[in-house]
């Protein structure tokens, strides 16, 4: 999974069939630091995006496989989430909280 954060839209006039109804926007690949790591890129929009939102990003075959409905389209980057928060914490570091659920943990 990657972030980046929406910088435009891409107006395109002739699309493959199965994506003719989703946007496809230009977005910045960035770092665990949100900090710009590569050039911008076009993605399928399946999460309803908004310019300057944080998003996840999926490549590949995952990217394919986010357009529901759809058993196969040539998409190689795809939005599927929306951050809404953000918190790093320094190498080393980790929270081993147990909550209280369905699972019993032993």
């Amino acid at each position: 999974m990657l972030f980046g954060r929406v910088r435009g839209q891409a107006i395109s006039t002739l699309k493959y069939p199965d994506i003719a109804g989703y946007r496809l926007l230009v977005v910045e690949p960035l770092d665990k630091q949100l900090q710009p790591t590569g050039p911008l890129q076009v993605a399928v929009d399946v999460v309803e995006a908004n310019q300057g939102d944080l998003c996840v990003m999926v490549r590949s075959r995952e990217a394919a496989l986010a357009l529901p409905g759809h058993k196969f389209v040539p998409v190689d980057l795809a939005l599927v989430g929306l951050v809404d928060e953000f918190n790093v914490r320094p190498d080393g570091e980790f929270d081993f909280t147990l909550k209280k659920g369905a699972t019993r943990y032993s």
